[in-house]
């Protein structure tokens, strides 16, 4: 089956660190998005960027969150994601993209990750985000579709 940028969906660092840690307050809604797009068959991506997120962001503690991971439990994390997700590595389109979208939308220091995130998508014909981090993204609302919990 082919697939369009319609059915293909990039999942947010949040969304998979919600998904894994069973003391986040948000671990069902994480999973149920999750569910969803299992259900709805759609064709769920990361790149290596969400890859080293999520290892830094489960093995720090977190204030008033579960205590971290190891970093041998983390890995094993994200060696099951490589397995289950469609893997974006970054490249020369990737880059160009980043630094005309940097240079169109007004983004400063944190924000260059996610919208490294969007260059991925776009370079990707990704069209489809799963986050938690809606409003981050909004300024790029024309360009995909965001969906969030």
């Amino acid at each position: 089956m082919a697939t369009t940028g319609d059915n293909r969906c990039f999942v947010d660092t949040n969304v998979l660190v919600y998904a894994n840690l069973l003391g986040s307050v948000h671990h069902k809604a994480a999973l149920e998005m999750l569910r969803h797009a299992d259900v709805a068959a759609l064709e769920l991506s990361i790149s290596s960027q969400i890859a080293r997120e999520y290892l830094a962001a489960v093995s720090r503690p977190q204030p008033n969150g579960p205590p971290p991971l190891t970093m041998a439990m983390a890995v094993a994390q994200v060696r099951l994601m490589l397995q289950r997700f469609q893997i974006i590595e970054d490249g020369p389109e990737i880059r160009a993209r980043l630094l005309t979208l940097l240079t169109t939308y007004p983004v400063a220091g944190k924000q260059v990750h996610d919208t490294n995130i969007v260059a991925t998508m776009l370079a990707n014909g990704v069209t489809r985000l799963l986050t938690f981090n809606v409003a981050d993204f909004r300024r790029f609302a024309g360009l995909i579709t965001i969906e969030g919990p």
